[in-house]
């Protein structure tokens, strides 16, 4: 696993030494340290740092609260400031840039180290949330796309899968199962749900607890139907039978 690496911004030089040691003692990496919000945000800008410790007080033209709020803006780099100062208009200043902690000094080192963990784990979570959100709405705006192609979670990671590949979906409780030749995949989510996200083009609901690629089915010996290649069968329900019959050209 890569080392984090941290930019650290405070403009006294003992106090920066000080907390640069520390950090490679817990086993970070600095990739660089700046004296004022202007050098924050040059370094920033080269190095993609994956978290800033911030001093709030910096000598220069722009304080650690503007430096944080270019950094979340343009960069999306989470920010944990660092300041001697508890008082609540100083603190009230600070949260307007959503920082990811707020460390009074002196701290302790265990303090350090928590406070930046937490800040990678809740940033590594939130910028998931948004790639999520980003394919569902890249998906609803072409809807085309949609019926070709979904993404479903597999071990804590979106896949994309063709739509054709899919043979069956069954029910299973509060969760659906999608089968496809070589793999399942099972989702939280309604037969409902999935019938709408998939389209009624190129499939149908056949049964209460299952639903069939028409282009998949082998051959129907009522009241079952096989699915090609791997010869699955899957039960008909009798109220799904009429719309089944009319879907599929008979000779």
């Amino acid at each position: 696993m890569s080392k984090t690496r941290i930019l650290v911004v405070e403009d006294e030089s003992i106090v920066s030494k000080d907390i640069q040691h520390t950090l490679k003692k817990l086993g970070y990496d600095i990739v660089g340290s700046a004296n004022s919000g202007e050098k924050a945000i040059e370094i920033a800008r080269i190095e993609h740092p994956n978290i800033v410790l911030m001093d709030i007080q910096l000598a220069g033209n722009m304080n650690g609260v503007s430096a944080a709020e270019i950094l979340r803006l343009e960069l999306a780099i989470p920010v944990i400031f660092l300041t001697a100062y508890a008082d609540e208009l100083t603190f009230s200043k600070a949260k307007i840039t959503e920082p990811y902690g707020y460390i009074i000094k002196p701290f302790k080192e265990i303090d350090l180290y928590t406070s930046i963990e937490m800040a990678i784990y809740k940033h590594q979570k939130e910028q998931e949330v948004i790639k999520e959100r980003n394919i569902f709405y890249s998906i609803l705006e072409n809807k085309e796309s949609s019926n070709e192609f979904i993404f479903v979670k597999s071990n804590s990671r979106l896949v994309k899968l063709n739509t054709r590949d899919i043979y069956y979906i069954e029910a299973l409780k509060d969760y659906v199962v999608l089968n496809t030749r070589d793999a399942r995949y099972t989702i939280h989510s309604t037969m409902k749900e999935i019938q709408t996200k998939l389209g009624s083009k190129n499939f149908i609901r056949v049964h209460r607890s299952f639903i069939v690629r028409l282009d998949k089915i082998d051959s129907i010996e009522y009241p079952n139907l096989f699915l090609e290649q791997d010869k699955k069968m899957i039960p008909i329900g009798g109220s799904y039978r009429d719309e089944l019959n009319n879907r599929i050209k008979m000779m």
